[in-house]
């Protein structure tokens, strides 16, 4: 864990993901079936998935970089339509390895980005400030995974989480934020999963991940709830896979993350009614737990060539009473359309791809204090990896 420090150099700055502040998926593989992959392992990545796939992989070792570009924007106050477009796209690479330590035990090491939320404004929304805020998660999981002789398989994942945070332009009279810089927090949580293979064509599984508790940004205690404490949400979820015959399997995930068992994520903004900012149950950006839906096809066309198609969903994180905080946290996608493919060369050596296109979605506000606001957003995402046996 000495190399740690690296990991700015290897997880971007990432702009707002997919479901909630949550990426669709993991893997380039797995993002190409709209994220799907709890009964489903394809690659090093599964951990960040369901731990217990690692076991069902090969040893290899994996590379993948997105380009991730979405559109958001608000109007605040309903003073005209703002774009927080100031960073218009990002660099996003994940890594993994699995190697096999005896027979049917398995141990990985997959780094990717979980999720992070960015809005760069151009024109002044609060105060005649132009707003900027950034928010990058990236996780570590080393996993072991263990099978059974029938072939079905657990895994942990230790998960050490690194954050980083920075804000400006809410330095204005009344909200007490100053612009304080960068602000890094680390933190631990653990992820457990079950794989089982019912038939010959049909595998389950189901995972939970703890919530990760993660120091305080201390650079921003007065505006997170618990004196600048922003945890990363406990999920769990069901899924399963069935092998259709021709190459073809389909899969289906179903996960919740639990986004108002946060305080700072969770908590419905009462700054306009007198909550402190930063205080035990303060003002937070009044985000609902959510659900999310992941349908993914696999076909096999020939020894080489595979092709993948995908649909994730989720409910709306953002109630309509709650979208004047969340210009700066615009998280409302919900549809998302997803196309991948791989290519296998000679040598055992495999190129994979995946295009996703979250549709544009709007919430508008309710036109109360914390509801004055409409929030909209779309976004495109393409990315290219490769895995390697070892």
């Amino acid at each position: 864990m000495k190399h740690l420090h690296l990991l700015p150099l290897l997880i971007a700055a990432q702009a707002l993901a997919t479901n909630g502040y949550f990426d669709h998926g993991y893997g380039i593989k797995a993002k190409g079936m709209g994220g799907a992959g709890i009964a489903l392992p394809q690659d090093t990545l599964a951990p960040a998935t369901n731990p217990a796939g690692l076991v069902k992989v090969a040893d290899s070792a994996d590379v993948g970089l997105t380009l991730f570009r979405p559109d958001r924007g608000s109007n605040p106050f309903g003073g005209g339509y703002q774009d927080a477009n100031g960073d218009a796209a990002f660099l996003i690479p994940n890594l993994g390895f699995k190697t096999t330590l005896a027979p049917g035990v398995a141990f990985g090491l997959p780094i990717f980005g979980n999720g992070g939320m960015n809005t760069t404004y151009s024109s002044p929304i609060f105060g005649g400030n132009n707003v900027t805020m950034n928010l990058e998660q990236a996780f570590v999981a080393p996993t072991i995974s263990v099978a059974s002789e029938r072939g079905d398989a657990i895994g942990l994942s230790l998960i050490y989480c690194r954050q980083t945070f920075e804000l400006t332009g809410l330095d204005v009279p009344g909200f007490g934020v100053a612009e304080n810089g960068s602000d890094t927090a680390h933190g631990l949580g653990a992820r457990i999963g079950f794989l089982a293979k019912v038939t010959d064509r049909l595998s389950v599984g189901a995972t939970y991940q703890t919530e990760i508790r993660n120091e305080p940004f201390q650079k921003y205690a007065g505006l997170f709830a618990q004196g600048g404490d922003f945890d990363v949400p406990a999920t769990y979820g069901v899924g399963a896979a069935y092998d259709l015959g021709q190459g073809t399997t389909l899969a289906l995930d179903v996960t919740r993350i639990l986004y108002s068992g946060v305080q700072s994520v969770g908590n419905p903004n009462t700054f306009f009614s007198g909550g402190a900012l930063g205080s035990e149950g303060g003002p937070g950006f009044g985000w609902r737990d959510i659900t999310v839906y992941k349908l993914g096809v696999s076909h096999k066309v020939s020894e080489r060539l595979t092709v993948r198609v995908g649909y994730n969903h989720n409910t709306q994180p953002i109630p309509s009473s709650q979208t004047t905080f969340n210009v700066i946290a615009p998280g409302v996608v919900r549809d998302h359309l997803t196309l991948g493919l791989s290519w296998k060369l000679a040598g055992g050596a495999e190129i994979s791809a995946f295009y996703a296109k979250a549709l544009e979605e709007s919430v508008e506000g309710d036109g109360s204090p914390t509801g004055a606001s409409d929030l909209r957003m779309d976004q495109d995402s393409i990315g290219i990896g490769i895995s390697w046996p070892l």
